[in-house]
């Protein structure tokens, strides 16, 4: 069997560091005072890992809406944005997965602040461990409508059509659509159970196939660790609008985590171990 996604090597940690896995900041998401505060929070916790990370994945939806004209760039996330180049000016490797909400990712933030970005999932080995990473949207079986939805955004035609759009009315339209899609669904999804569930889906048919001990989304909002078929685990990273969830690996062991224990609402932030 074809393996349809990409192979990024090997990764060793450096003595005593970690690889850090975050996704679904959304930052810009209406409110923006919420959003401003949202990524002081981040930043907080960016200058807390920094110390001990061997390597950082960024895995979609870090921003809720980007687009890059030539010579025009979102504004904004000026902390956000500074602090992850004082991570790559420091050498640690910074991984940047496309999600459904920021798509549109180019060249500007590989150019400006050394990350690197992935526009599919991508396998990689870290510490000997194989890791399945992406952030999930149009994985598995079903959701056709999304996946239709998912090449139109991909459509370099249309993105020349798109890019035509004075700045000011492309961002409205994009901050519009992403704050009707996010407020639409609701900042939490229920979870559909293991057999239900896209992502666990695919997971436990790709190890029939492939040898992997990670795999590694975003996407659901929902913070979960889930034991596949044989010695394989799905992790969901969950979100930050409220929960402030992130993936650690030490090395040995893959486990989610908060920031701080409590949510934005003040109730402990439950992850979903089975």
């Amino acid at each position: 069997m074809n393996n349809p996604f990409l192979n990024a090597g090997k990764i060793l940690l450096p003595e005593n560091k970690k690889a850090y896995f975050i996704s679904d900041i959304h930052l810009g998401l209406y409110p923006y005072d919420k959003s401003s505060q949202r990524e002081r929070v981040v930043v907080e916790w960016l200058d807390l890992i920094k110390k001990d990370a061997g390597v950082l994945f960024l895995v979609g939806d870090i921003f809720d809406f980007w687009y890059e004209y030539r010579k025009v760039a979102p504004r904004g996330f000026i902390r956000f944005l500074g602090k992850i180049c004082e991570i790559t000016d420091s050498g640690i490797p910074v991984y940047f997965f496309t999600g459904n909400h920021d798509v549109w990712v180019f060249d500007y933030l590989s150019a400006e602040t050394g990350v690197k970005v992935f526009l599919n999932p991508l396998e990689i080995a870290i510490n000997g461990k194989n890791f399945f990473v992406g952030h999930g949207d149009g994985v598995g079986p079903g959701d056709t409508s999304y996946k239709l939805l998912r090449k139109i955004f991909h459509n370099k035609i249309l993105q020349f059509f798109f890019s035509g759009l004075h700045p000011n009315f492309a961002f409205w339209l994009g901050h519009s659509w992403s704050k009707h899609s996010r407020y639409s669904k609701g900042i939490f999804e229920p979870f559909h159970g293991k057999d239900k569930e896209f992502n666990i889906l695919f997971a436990n048919e790709y190890i029939k196939t492939h040898q992997i001990d990670f795999f590694i989304f975003g996407h659901r909002h929902i913070a979960m660790e889930i034991q596949l078929d044989g010695s394989s685990k799905l992790l969901n990273l969950g979100e930050w609008i409220v929960g402030n969830t992130y993936g650690e690996f030490n090395g040995t062991e893959m486990k989610i985590l908060s920031f701080p224990a409590f949510n934005n609402l003040g109730k402990e932030i439950r992850i979903i171990k089975l």
